[in-house]
């Protein structure tokens, strides 16, 4: 009797109950599968946040924006003000795809506890699976052509108007997932986005200037490989959730099976586009200690952001959005001569409330479905 009230209890709640896995234990809903698979049913998106201290959000906060913000400024500073050699940029995101091969590799080891299992692993989902790996072939390609589009972008327009531009990828998100998710929006959420593409627009009308870069620049281009970058990433984000969500795979094998693809089709875009030169010069040829630096952190900012989505919620990360849009205008300002202008100011203002607006949860007005009703009621008649 205990265990039926409850269940009608957590019923009544919204929660799904399955059988514990001990006697007289009732879990909502979270399944744990071997090695390879992930959590699976209502839990894992409910409950997949573990409670973590404040402290420890606001680390994950901090990390992120300065991740975030130093890559923008050192991948600025590699393509305009470093005096040495140019270094090839299609090379620098083949080696970033390498990079976070290894790092999964590594975080799929722990996953596994064993070699043994994680061999079994990789065989299963890697080596007897071409399909999947040709399904994950798509995000590598466009992703592929989004960190090309990056350089391009950051050799054309300052990093701060960069960083508030590239917010555009909020509303390109939010319309692939209405389209391919069928999701929706609530009417914050349409005015955020209208409100994201007016301070866009403000930037990006007279674009700020940058007195100590030497180097010609072309605003329009750069604008034009941020509006290609910020659809390449709505598309691939929201391509990749749908195919986490087809099946039970572990995250960390999806991502081996697209960084795999991700390396032989950014070794393509490197000998098609710079094959002559590379051959010439060498593969290596221009990187530096900040170019390294940067293709570092590229790696890392990419794997460290599921840390941040696992232990923070979208308001913290509306805040780290603006934080690292401020501190991008700082060092633009003392390292590039960034010359702020009243449309910068406004635009940049404007993007960031509507971040914050994005983010804020659905207030949920609806009432309790009928079926809810009447198990609160056998609840209490228990």
């Amino acid at each position: 009797m205990v265990q039926r009230s409850k269940a009608l209890h957590l019923r009544a709640r919204g929660v799904n109950t399955v059988p514990g896995l001990y006697p007289g234990c009732i879990t909502s809903g979270c399944i744990w599968s071997p090695i390879g698979r992930r959590t699976i049913g209502p839990a894992a998106s409910r409950f997949g946040r573990e409670p973590v201290s404040v402290v420890f959000k606001v680390y994950c906060l901090s990390v992120m924006t300065m991740v975030a913000a130093t890559y923008t400024v050192v991948l600025r500073y590699t393509r305009t003000i470093s005096s040495t050699a140019m270094y090839f940029s299609t090379t620098a995101v083949c080696v970033t795809e390498v990079i976070k091969l290894f790092l999964s590799l590594g975080m799929l080891t722990k996953e596994a506890g064993s070699f043994g299992r994680l061999k079994a692993s990789i065989v299963e989902h890697v080596f007897q699976c071409p399909k999947e790996l040709l399904k994950l072939s798509v995000p590598s390609v466009v992703y592929a052509i989004q960190n090309n589009m990056a350089f391009i972008a950051l050799s054309n327009l300052d990093a701060a108007v960069y960083q508030v531009t590239y917010q555009l990828k909020i509303p390109c998100t939010a319309l692939c997932m209405v389209l391919m998710l069928n999701r929706s929006l609530s009417r914050l959420q349409w005015l955020s986005v209208c409100m994201l593409c007016g301070g866009v627009a403000l930037v990006q009308w007279k674009p700020a200037e940058a007195t100590k870069v030497q180097v010609e620049q072309n605003p329009f281009w750069g604008f034009m490989a941020i509006a290609i970058a910020v659809f390449c990433s709505g598309f691939a984000g929201v391509y990749f959730e749908k195919v986490l969500k087809s099946s039970d795979t572990s995250l960390w094998v999806r991502n081996i099976q697209m960084y795999l693809s991700g390396i032989v089709v950014t070794l393509a875009v490197v000998y098609m586009t710079e094959g002559t030169q590379v051959i010439q010069k060498g593969f290596f040829y221009g990187y530096t200690p900040w170019v390294c630096f940067a293709v570092f952190l590229a790696s890392v900012g990419g794997l460290y952001t599921s840390v941040v989505v696992k232990y923070t919620d979208n308001i913290m990360k509306g805040f780290s959005a603006a934080a690292a849009i401020v501190l991008s205008t700082v060092a633009s300002v003392a390292l590039f001569g960034l010359q702020i202008t009243v449309n910068f100011a406004s635009g940049a203002m404007l993007v960031c409330i509507s971040i914050y607006l994005y983010g804020l949860p659905k207030q949920d007005t609806t009432k309790l479905p009928r079926a809810d009703k009447d198990a609160k009621q056998k609840l209490i008649t228990v």
